[in-house]
């Protein structure tokens, strides 16, 4: 989600530059760090827990250089498929699916969503667990808010990553992730955390670094409570006919059946068995590329990262492990 990283088609240098913070322009990082300190408590979050969140805290060159360089760059559907669905993941996801589809099965009765989709999502989130960043999130939060160029709105992610500690959910030096702040195995930023992360095993702590149900039961619980369909496809590969392209795109929602008539077909070139569902055509490469009829629940998908090819991504990662 944008929230959370700018996804492919938006990268992040083509966003405009923000004001240099002000805690820079008045005394440096301990001028920045008082104040933060002082907007926590008022807060209510513990001074103590703000003392030992930012023990040994600076801003991170690495940091800096990542949010103030980043590559301009653009990416076909053809060419993102590729990067992110290559064998080796869908034959890794297949594995991962084999090992977790019972704890998902049980998961899916409290968390009504789809655990090919929590898996896709796993999938492509951090590699099913493996790949999940090891920046100190306050850290990287607090060279953000204090030298980058969204400042406010990771000053905003700053706080709220400091009341999650202080909930006693994870401790400072276990809350890792990635540069950006996006935390665990399912990348939530730690708006997204305080909104959606779960406490599935029971006991007594919502930790997505380390838990499987807790990351499958957050990753559930967002899908769930963003409006997920139960039982719905989220998707399906299609063939269309040529000169459709200006017809096409989210937006243009018809029944399956007036989509028919205009020659739109399944992937073997059958008929849909129901023509009063409504759906919409994405061609995510234009005229002569790849063709798929999407419903609600791809949207739903497109909250977690509001990428037409992430929500492609998860959506044919989930039916590939499945």
């Amino acid at each position: 989600m944008i929230t959370r990283r700018v996804a492919l088609s938006l990268p992040l240098a083509a966003l405009p530059l923000a004001a240099p913070p002000a805690a820079r322009a008045q005394g440096g990082f301990a001028s920045f760090a008082a104040g933060l300190r002082a907007e926590a408590v008022r807060a209510g979050i513990r001074g103590a827990t703000v003392d030992a969140a930012f023990e040994g805290v600076q801003p991170n060159p690495k940091v800096i250089e990542l949010d103030h360089h980043q590559p301009e760059f653009t990416m076909s559907w053809a060419q993102y498929k590729q990067r992110v669905l290559p064998p080796s993941r869908l034959e890794e996801g297949r594995r991962a699916y084999g090992g977790e589809a019972s704890l998902l099965g049980s998961l899916m009765d409290r968390y009504p969503a789809d655990p090919g989709i929590v898996m896709g999502i796993w999938g492509l989130e951090s590699g099913f667990g493996a790949k999940t960043g090891n920046y100190r999130i306050v850290e990287a939060l607090a060279t953000l808010a204090y030298d980058g160029r969204r400042a406010g709105y990771f000053r905003g992610e700053l706080i709220n990553a400091l009341r999650i500690l202080n909930a006693g959910d994870v401790s400072p030096h276990a809350m890792t992730g990635s540069w950006a702040g996006a935390m665990g195995q399912p990348q939530f930023m730690p708006s997204s955390y305080l909104r959606y992360a779960v406490d599935a095993d029971g006991d007594g702590r919502r930790d997505i670094w380390t838990s499987r149900a807790d990351v499958f039961g957050s990753v559930a619980n967002y899908l769930a409570r963003c409006g997920w369909r139960p039982g719905e496809p989220w998707g399906q590969p299609v063939r269309v006919p040529d000169g459709m392209a200006g017809r096409t795109g989210r937006e243009v929602v018809r029944p399956l059946a007036e989509w028919q008539a205009e020659g739109v077909r399944r992937i073997d070139g059958r008929g849909f068995s129901r023509g009063d569902v409504r759906g919409a055509v994405l061609l995510p490469d234009g005229e002569g590329g790849e063709a798929y009829m999407v419903y609600t629940n791809f949207n739903v998908i497109r909250r977690y990262n509001p990428s037409d090819f992430y929500a492609l991504g998860v959506g044919l990662l989930a039916n590939a492990v499945v």
